[in-house]
């Protein structure tokens, strides 16, 4: 029996220790492959810790944070209104973060002669109110639709932003025929193979395989394609912050030594090695 004892306790110790060393990290697909990095370079200079980082979307992310399964959640939009609720009658405040910056590209396939749209033209795309290529100074070609999947952050900053331009009251959303791809990178292989398809993507997934469109507020421009500069100065009009969420408020221990290591010069190093915009000036 006290055999059994020592092995039970040694075994109870053994998990708090693992546990002091290990972060679970979901959420955000813009941001997982930001995450990963993150994770591998804190990893590489952190040898005892372990960072489990998955994706699935920022809501799904947050859930995960609200049953207590994750330590963090990644997202490319702030919490709602009603998961902020939710966290409190649990007991809990939520701390945010503002981890990195994002442009929102407008893209198309390269041979679409369009190089410009402004806001307007692209909600009203969107709303399926605009339907030919030749309504927007194109070819006389039907419009395919691409968007990210609801529980994405990235469909619902461009549905507030971009389809409803800021308007709070305005409940409208996409156009039926839009097609939701599961993924950042679906968008971008759909975009490069079909010459009549719009999609919209995080600036750090676009390829070269996809042509990105120069957008303005305003229908005199000037029309800006999105940059590291241009979201910086504010010339671009489709950027956003990128959030990390816990449910320590303030964070500590392990949570608190990361999301350090990730706002400092070298977590931020990586944001710009990865097509994002730091957060810092000088990373």
């Amino acid at each position: 029996m006290l055999l059994l004892l020592l092995v039970s306790c040694r075994s109870a110790a053994q998990q708090q220790e693992e546990a002091a060393f290990y972060l679970q990290n979901k959420g955000s697909d813009t941001m997982v492959n930001l995450a990963l990095a993150w994770a591998e370079r804190y990893q590489q200079e952190n040898p005892q810790v372990r960072i489990s980082v998955t994706g699935g979307g920022s809501g799904t992310g947050i859930a995960a944070l609200m049953n207590g399964t994750v330590d963090l959640a990644n997202a490319s939009r702030q919490m709602k209104e009603e998961e902020l609720a939710q966290a409190q009658q649990a007991g809990y405040s939520p701390m945010e973060f503002v981890v990195a910056r994002d442009a929102i590209a407008v893209i198309v396939h390269p041979q679409n002669p369009v190089d410009h749209l402004t806001l307007e033209q692209i909600s009203l795309i969107y709303r399926g109110k605009i339907n030919n290529w030749s309504e927007v100074g194109g070819e006389d070609r039907p419009i395919v639709r691409l968007s990210r999947e609801t529980n994405s952050g990235t469909h619902v900053y461009f549905l507030e932003t971009v389809l409803r331009l800021g308007n709070k009251d305005d409940k409208t959303i996409f156009s039926a025929d839009t097609l939701l791809m599961p993924s950042s990178e679906g968008i971008i292989a759909e975009v490069s193979d079909n010459p009549n398809a719009i999609g919209y993507d995080g600036l750090g997934y676009v390829t070269a395989d996809v042509k990105t469109i120069a957008v303005s507020a305003d229908p005199n421009g000037p029309f800006v394609l999105p940059s590291v500069e241009t979201v910086n100065n504010g010339q671009y009009p489709i950027a956003r912050d990128l959030y990390m969420y816990t449910l320590q408020n303030p964070p500590t221990g392990l949570v608190k030594a990361y999301l350090d290591w990730l706002l400092s010069p070298s977590g931020q190093a990586i944001v710009t090695e990865l097509g994002f915009v730091p957060v810092l000036t000088n990373p």
